[in-house]
């Protein structure tokens, strides 16, 4: 591609593309997508975002054009990668200058810059650092912020490596520019610091950007740029050095007013000062023990002293909690429980940490956490009034402790409270002592007060379980206060009852538990909704709550209904779900209601994919307890399964495992098979070419397939299924192999003839592993139990099969079956669960009556497997001295249940009547074994016979004998 003349069409092109008509930009975009192969096209690409007269939306366009062709072309392995020639040209292009006007346009091309930095420096590009670090030097602004910004791009792209060598290079790097670094964030640092104080706030801010990109490069470096940074004496100067500049950049902040750009800058540096210390502190954290004294000093005298009122602000204290944390938390600080195995280092740690945290700052640090930051605030308290579902549902999960104030406070209050709760218990007793009795509503401090030490004793449950009579607090405090129906009081009613759900799993005695039912059945009618929303998971015994279970799940569904948030209605649902699952089949004359909203709500959640989800669990739990009444559910049911597993359809991203476990149990709680049910299979082949961790409940479903109506889906699916399990079978774990092998041994066992023969092409491959001797145990159990099942179920498939390998194997069927007894005797061993042995036992004994010579010569080792087999399934009467085969079942029965236990599956009956029919289950393995030995004597006469029965050990026949004589 000519650059002179191929820039004005490619300019025309991205011109284009910028339109907002679609009939001028798909032809555009076509056509850029067709010279993204053309050599010389990024160079003309380059010619254009570097030319400032032109359109800044078509340089723009122009230049994420070029950082998509770097991910594409660049390497040189990729399909069309570029010449090295035009590489090279295009490296120099880059870094002629850095005076890009446009800040959107020139952090783009930073960042493309560091991606071509990722894949050629320092080898194809070491003039890139060298180029940089002058750059940066330079007085002109413009040009020296450019520069400043790239280098910093290139630095967190080269840290980002982690390849060894990669690691290598990098550590290399640092060690030649650290001092550099450290000079130039010294600089920008100390200039705004002299700036601020001139009244140029505009100056001040171009001084400020500089720092934070300074100390951007300076942060990668120190974290990532060296293995031992404690032996580098001007890492550790530098990194201790950290805590002084917020010091100095705090109360700079006072010089401008909230809200101003430069107030929004400082702030954004000082995070980055405290993202420094907790980055070295994660990655380092031996060389941090010397900063441990002043990072607890650091961040405990601005969070929990006066020394940072009216300069700290919300992020930053939320980072000096985390700081703090971080050190009470690290294992690395702590020593062994034999003393004399912890290494010096942990030793260390411990004692800074032991002399800083004293009796008297692990009160004060106690006292602030709950009577300061545990306090709802004004803005809390007008959302609870403005959004109460919004503030009901306020997220504190995850890793929300990291950035939010609220839920940073509660973990370090737990962090804390967990390693020093000696000191701690009784600071806390004390203070909920000091608030005994109703509060007064007229006093609102008192209220909030009351809330926060609530909140404290209902997060610290665990550590309190000693000092703590719950159940009289309950009694004598908490079951009063729930009933002071006060408006005002609402504020306490919602902490006493989600107080109450923090520590009824720790301490809470069983006969209390209807009182407390009575309290929730009045607080779900509570109209403030988020005094009626922390009224779950609670932990409940089925009997004592039946009484009240009409009620409550009355309540909830209209609470579900109530609410318009998602995150709420998933909440409810939740609380649903969980009354459902504990209560199983007690559930369903009371959910008519629930049925017949679910289907509107999962059209309302169309967009809302995690709702979605939780209707999915509700659903799954539905279907449990209803059990073969579920059939009613499907006109909504089986839609919402076949939406859910359909890996064509976007959602099935997030709904694909709730879907599989809806679908397995709809199946397993199905009365039979329709039309309809038996359709959503054919989402089953995109499925199972995922191998995805969902591979195993594809199983599970395909075996409830066949246990509900083996006939019906098999004719049906079964080509398509035998397709995708050979495919399988070629690139799947020993484990998947035996899942796979699993599925086919059911179907025969359901189906012998019509299981047998759907699945005959995967069969060869389970005959060839039995002859050759296949090395893994629990894969060579399956071969086996899958080959005695054809062989004792279908016999004449058996022979035909076995013609067919004898073909592959160039010998005589019976030579190749001889081959496999031989391998079957050997590998008995392999087989560990009974009720395969036993199978195996009665497939080799099915072999007689016979005169086959191959058959009579392996007539020992048949014995051996009978005799071990017998041995497994064999129990002594002691009363008759018999001995009976304790695998029979004969006939049905329905189990009778504890409180506990879960009423049989419409599938576990299926399986139950299933094994009534089973040989497994229906013959006894002394009555066959005697018959067909009867057989054989009378087929070869007893001379004939007696010479057989003398290839046997003879210790092994009189076992035999001492089994049959006792029938």
């Amino acid at each position: 591609m000519d650059i002179q003349s191929a820039s004005s069409v490619v300019l025309q092109a991205l011109t284009q593309a910028t339109s907002q008509d679609s009939a001028v930009l798909k032809p555009a975009e076509e056509q850029l997508r067709q010279w993204e192969t053309q050599p010389g096209f990024y160079s003309v690409l380059l010619s254009i975002f570097n030319n400032h007269l032109l359109d800044v939306n078509v340089r723009w366009l122009a230049v994420l054009y070029f950082k998509n062709g770097i991910d594409r072309y660049w390497r040189k392995v990729a399909p069309h990668a570029l010449s090295e020639e035009e590489k090279s040209s295009l490296r120099a292009g880059l870094i002629t200058n850095f005076n890009e006007p446009v800040n959107q346009i020139a952090t783009q091309i930073a960042v493309l810059i560091a991606k071509v930095a990722r894949l050629d420096c320092p080898r194809q590009w070491p003039e890139l650092i060298p180029i940089l670090l002058e750059s940066v030097k330079v007085q002109d602004s413009l040009q020296q912020h450019r520069a400043l910004l790239t280098f910093y791009h290139v630095t967190k792209t080269l840290a980002s490596k982690r390849l060894a060598t990669d690691r290598r290079l990098f550590q290399d790097l640092a060690s030649s520019i650290y001092s550099f670094a450290c000079s130039l964030w010294n600089h920008h640092t100390d200039t705004f610091l002299q700036q601020i104080y001139t009244g140029d706030q505009q100056t001040s801010l171009s001084s400020l950007e500089r720092t934070l990109l300074s100390l951007k490069v300076l942060r990668k470096l120190t974290v990532h740029g060296f293995i031992e940074p404690h032996n580098n004496m001007e890492v550790m100067v530098k990194t201790k050095a950290f805590f002084f500049q917020p010091f100095h950049l705090l109360f700079a902040g006072r010089q401008f007013g909230p809200g101003s750009l430069c107030r929004e800058k400082l702030e954004k540096t000082i995070i980055l000062f405290t993202k420094v210390l907790l980055d070295f502190l994660e990655y380092h954290p031996w060389p941090f023990i010397p900063l441990i004294q002043c990072s607890l000093e650091f961040a405990v005298s601005y969070v929990f002293t006066e020394a940072g009122e009216g300069v700290v602000f919300e992020r930053f204290i939320v980072q000096c909690m985390n700081l703090i944390k971080m050190i009470v938390k690290n294992d690395a600080y702590k020593p062994a429980k034999n003393i004399e195995d912890s290494k010096p280092e942990s030793l260390e740690a411990h004692k800074i940490k032991t002399a800083f945290f004293t009796h008297q700052t692990l009160t004060e640090i106690g006292r602030r956490l709950v009577s300061k930051y545990f306090l709802l605030t004004e803005e809390e308290l007008t959302m609870w009034e403005e959004d109460p579902e919004s503030f009901a549902v306020e997220e504190t999960g995850g890793d929300s402790w990291k950035y939010s104030l609220r839920p940073c406070t509660e973990v370090l209050f737990l962090d804390i409270f967990h390693n020093y709760s000696q000191t701690l218990t009784p600071v806390l007793l004390e203070m909920v002592q000091n608030l005994q009795g109703p509060s007064n509503v007229e006093d609102p401090v008192q209220m909030l007060m009351k809330d926060a030490v609530y909140n404290a004793v209902g997060l610290a449950a665990y550590e309190l379980f000693d000092n703590v009579d719950f159940d009289q607090w309950f009694k004598n405090q908490l079951l009063g206060e729930l009933q002071v129906s006060h408006n005002r009081y609402k504020l306490i009613r919602r902490r006493v009852i989600w107080l109450i759900g923090q520590w009824i799993s720790v301490k809470f005695k069983p006969e209390l538990r209807p009182l407390l039912y009575e309290v929730i059945l009045s607080l779900m009618q509570d109209p403030d909704l988020v005094v009626t929303l922390p009224v779950d998971d609670f932990e409940f015994r089925t009997e004592q709550f039946l009484p009240y279970l009409e009620s409550i799940f009355g309540l909830l569904f209209q609470l579900l209904q109530q609410v318009n948030e998602c995150d709420t209605k998933m909440q409810v649902l939740h609380v649903i779900s969980c009354v459902i699952e504990r209560v199983s089949i007690q559930i369903r004359p009371y959910v008519g209601c629930l049925v017949q909203y679910l289907p509107v709500l999962w059209k309302q959640s169309e967009e809302h994919n995690m709702l979605r989800c939780a209707i999915l669990t509700t659903l799954i739990h539905l279907v449990q307890g209803l059990g073969a009444e579920s059939k009613n559910l499907y006109p909504f049911l089986l839609p919402v399964i076949q939406l859910s597993t359909d890996v064509s359809q976007p959602p099935h991203v997030y709904l694909l495992e709730d879907g599989l476990e809806l679908w397995l149990v709809t199946l397993e709680n199905s009365p039979a098979i329709t039309p309809e049910l038996l359709r959503i299979f054919q989402n089953m082949s995109a499925l199972l070419e995922l191998s995805s961790e969902n591979v195993r409940t594809c199983f599970q479903i395909i075996n409830a397939y066949i246990y509900l109506s083996a006939t019906d889906f098999l004719q049906n699916y079964a080509e398509a299924l035998c397709r995708s399990f050979y495919e399988l079978l070629r690139d799947i774990t020993t484990e998947g192999q035996v899942q796979v092998l699993k599925v086919v041994e059911i179907a025969i066992k359901v189906s012998p003839v019509l299981g047998s023969h759907m699945f005959q092409p995967l069969l060869p491959a389970v005959l060839r592993g039995i002859v050759e001797g296949e090395r893994y145990p629990v894969v060579m159990s399956t071969y086996l139990g899958v080959t005695g099942r054809i062989l004792l179920q279908n016999s004449g498939f058996f022979t035909s099969l076995l013609t067919q390998m004898a073909v592959e194997y160039n010998q005589e069927a019976d030579q190749l079956l001889g081959s496999m007894i031989e391998m079957w005797v050997d590998r008995m061993d392999n087989i560990t669960q009974p009720e395969r042995r036993k199978l195996s036992a009665l497939a080799l004994t099915s072999l007689l009556p016979s005169d086959n010579s191959v058959i009579q010569d392996k007539f020992c080792g048949i014995i051996n497997i009978c005799v071990e087999a017998l041995h497994d399934v064999m129990t002594e009467d002691p009363e008759t001295a018999t001995f009976k085969d304790c695998m029979l079942m004969s006939h049905f029965e329905e189990p009778k249940l504890t409180d506990d236990e879960e009423p049989p599956t419409e599938q576990d009956k299926r399986r139950k009547l299933l094994a009534l029919e089973d040989p497994v289950h229906s013959v006894s393995l002394q009555q066959f074994v005697y018959e067909k030995l009867k057989a054989q004597q009378m087929l070869m006469g007893d001379q004939g016979f007696q010479a057989l029965m003398e290839t046997v050990d003879t210790e092994v026949v009189r076992q035999l004998q001492e089994f049959i004589h006792s029938m």
